[in-house]
């Protein structure tokens, strides 16, 4: 089973876009590590890690506290 982000706006909608699928759950983090910035830019406000359909963590914000 793959790892994914699912991604939402201000609101809780899913905002729906290319779903990169990552084996692990270090190699998810890391890409977020990695693209945040970008997916605040492109008006993510919230994501959510799964596997499969399970919620690993989340929602948590891209905003800095």
């Amino acid at each position: 089973m793959d790892y994914r982000w699912r991604c939402q706006d201000e609101r809780g909608r899913d905002i729906p876009g290319d779903e990169t699928l990552f084996a692990g759950q270090t190699e998810a983090e890391d890409w977020l590590r990695d693209s945040w910035q970008d997916l605040l830019a492109a008006g993510v406000d919230r994501v959510t890690l799964l596997h499969g359909e399970a919620e690993v963590y989340g929602p948590m914000s891209l905003h800095a506290p």
